[in-house]
């Protein structure tokens, strides 16, 4: 076995930020499933091997394959989740929210598993409300002020612990973009899709591949980060 294929998803994603783009491609859970070694997570994607190490390859020689957020300071990677990710999830729930209305009203008589995306998609979309507020009020501005040297009082105790329930939501999270997927054929429309419906399924796969990015740098970057500085 290869050193590479003993590592974890996440060292390599890790060690080479434009890994994310590969694993995203090829269905490799790299945020919530990061603890496991490549050549499993291979296999539970149904993947060659080879495949994943030759496209692995040439994404490291790519040139501008990917911001370093290991380096950067924490109020720099904080500042890009808030303007990237949350942004995004903020903009795009209320234009997936639209998007089902309309093609549950067109299709779901034929389609009744779009009744079902909606309510997954409705539920997911309300926790990942109160997920980023509780970062955005409570988590990131402690350690922004850890990072400065003046962490702001808290009633949480140890950062260890809203990072735990952040990262529960998380998985929650995961679990119902799998859902979806499953529910949706891997977001294969049918052949009687409209424009809508496919527009919609384009929205869902953007959805769900923005937040995997969203969390691998909560997960694997952020929150490892913030745990070492309180030590």
């Amino acid at each position: 076995m290869s050193a590479t294929m003993s590592k974890t998803v996440r060292e390599l994603a890790l060690e080479n930020p434009g890994a994310t783009r590969v694993f995203e491609q090829l269905g490799i859970d790299y945020c919530c499933g990061g603890q496991t070694p490549l050549e499993d997570a291979c296999a539970a994607a149904k993947v060659s091997v080879d495949e994943v190490l030759a496209k692995l390859e040439a994404q490291t020689r790519a040139p501008g394959s990917g911001e370093d957020w290991q380096k950067e300071p924490l109020a720099r990677l904080i500042e890009h989740i808030n303007r990237t990710h949350h942004a995004f999830v903020r903009s795009e729930s209320a234009r997936i929210r639209a998007l089902l209305e309309k093609v549950c009203g067109v299709h779901g008589g034929n389609h009744p598993e779009l009744l079902q995306v909606n309510a997954a998609f409705q539920a997911l979309t309300e926790e990942l409300s109160s997920h980023l507020m509780k970062e955005e009020q409570i988590l990131f501005p402690y350690i922004l002020g850890a990072e400065q040297g003046a962490a702001p009082p808290a009633c949480f105790g140890s950062v260890q612990n809203p990072i735990r329930m952040m990262m529960f939501e998380h998985d929650n999270a995961g679990s119902v973009l799998r859902e979806l997927r499953r529910l949706t054929g891997d977001y294969t429309a049918p052949a009687d899709a409209c424009i809508s419906y496919q527009t919609l399924f384009q929205a869902l796969l953007g959805f769900e591949a923005d937040l995997h990015q969203h969390i691998h740098l909560e997960n694997n970057i952020l929150f490892p980060r913030a745990m070492a500085l309180e030590q």
